[in-house]
């Protein structure tokens, strides 16, 4: 369950963030926007990794003592 969570609760807002920091951010700033296209593109690679590893993940049984 928590990892549907970190999911959605963090892979889903930084590919949105990224998307935006590349599509309307980057065209303003003439003289930064390869940085910003960059640094926008890294976010949402990494926003989608970590949506993708958050759906994979499998519930290990707790050991007990």
């Amino acid at each position: 369950m928590t990892s549907k969570q970190i999911s959605v609760g963090i892979g889903i807002p930084m590919i949105v963030v990224g998307a935006l920091l590349a599509v309307l951010l980057a065209p303003t700033q003439i003289q930064l926007q390869d940085t910003i296209e960059f640094i926008g593109s890294l976010i949402g690679i990494l926003g989608v990794v970590i949506f993708i590893a958050g759906l994979f993940v499998r519930k290990t049984p707790q050991i007990t003592s």
